[in-house]
């Protein structure tokens, strides 16, 4: 060691000094003889602290086993290469901080005793800017991923959209231009009955084709954030009339709607059209997917955290597989399929009355009926 630093003096102090990189000179036995500036500054010793140290004391203690090992077949077929190639390199400062590093290797000799230098490079800004770039990518390939799904997802929505408009649109339509043409035959004051029948049917499809452009309208409303909720005190029996009132008329034969018997002077705040629009999709639902002579219950319970109206009826439920979808923006159960509907009043009952901090619920038994519990954060004001 004395002889490489009795002739490293004037031969390799200007050299090593002028080199920007870290530059470690070790001997066979894996002793450090010589280092630059830059490899001081870098692993953090004063000048010449490191000389006659191993070379271990600039690996982590966990990278260390093998290193040994390594280093003797790199002597034993020494020839100019990268160290580690293939796996990472880590060096650790003289405060114990680790960092990660490339190391050059060039064996050579002088006055006929071997060595060692490792050009070292600290790559922690490369590898860091590597690892950021990476995780860029990683973060636009999966917003790429997602945004490209999502537009998937929405040229389906559109596709079952318009094939959804033109089939609710197109069957009332029919029946109303049918309706409107045999009404126009009945002339005679005895046939006004006959009149009335198909006015009565005029009606009733005019009703259905204005709820489903009510629920498109609220769909947009909801989606662009522009719904304005207006809260009022109103008599809950008047609503609940008029709902029924207007569903009496899509009541097949023998079915009856159980009117709740508790309400007749109850007043509550909520919003008076946001009620209304629920109570008319759930009670129609309850119509629509229950047989003739069935009855649909309409229960109402008040108490100091709000309004819960419970709708029961005797239909044929909803498929205990499906039922997770229920609240599914076009939705249909299988056993729906043959009945008229959109699949999206469910889907604005529930967004509502979540926007208005309520909710809704239901339990349902497939051949045997569902019941829909709504719970309104109403005030309630009593007699």
């Amino acid at each position: 060691m004395n002889l490489f630093k009795k002739t490293s003096d004037h031969v390799f102090e200007t050299i090593f000094e002028s080199v920007s990189e870290g530059i470690v000179v070790v001997d066979k036995a894996q002793m450090i003889v010589a280092t630059n500036g830059a490899a001081n500054e870098m692993f953090g010793y004063e000048k010449e602290e490191l000389l006659e140290q191993p070379l271990n004391i600039l690996i982590p203690q966990k990278h260390r086993h093998g290193h040994g090992d390594h280093f003797n077949r790199f002597v034993a077929h020494s020839d100019k290469r990268q160290m580690g190639r293939g796996r990472d390199l880590f060096g650790v400062t003289k405060e114990g901080v680790e960092f990660p590093l490339e190391a050059g290797l060039n064996p050579f000799t002088l006055n006929d005793e071997g060595f060692i230098m490792a050009i070292v490079t600290d790559i922690t800004e490369r590898k860091n800017y590597t690892e950021n770039l990476e995780r860029t990518v990683k973060e636009r390939t999966q917003q790429l991923t997602e945004a490209l799904t999502k537009e998937k997802e929405l040229n389906d929505l559109k596709t079952k959209f318009l094939s959804l408009v033109s089939h609710e649109f197109k069957t009332p339509l029919s029946g109303i231009l049918t309706s409107a043409t045999l009404a126009g035959k009945y002339t005679q004051t005895e046939q006004q009955e006959k009149r009335e029948k198909h006015l009565k049917t005029i009606r009733n499809k005019v009703k259905y084709l204005n709820n489903i452009i009510n629920d498109f309208l609220s769909i947009e409303r909801i989606e662009s954030g522009k719904v304005n909720y207006k809260f009022s005190t109103f008599p809950l029996s008047k609503v609940i009339n008029e709902v029924i009132y207007d569903a009496n008329m899509l009541l097949k034969n023998g079915q009856k709607i159980n009117y709740p018997t508790n309400i007749d002077e109850m007043l509550i705040e909520f919003d008076e059209k946001i009620l209304e629009l629920v109570l008319v999709n759930v009670i129609g639902n309850a119509i629509k997917y229950s047989g003739e002579n069935t009855s649909v219950d309409i229960e109402v319970d008040a108490d100091k955290s709000g309004l819960t109206i419970l709708i029961k009826d005797h239909g044929i439920g909803i498929p205990e597989k499906e039922q997770k979808f229920i609240f599914n923006r076009y939705f249909r159960a299988e056993n729906a399929l043959l009945d008229q509907g959109t699949g999206i009043g469910l889907n604005i009952v529930k967004s509502h009355l979540e926007n208005l901090g309520g909710y809704v619920t239901f339990t349902s038994i497939e051949g045997k009926g569902s019941a829909f519990m709504i719970q309104l954060p109403a005030n309630i004001i009593q007699p």
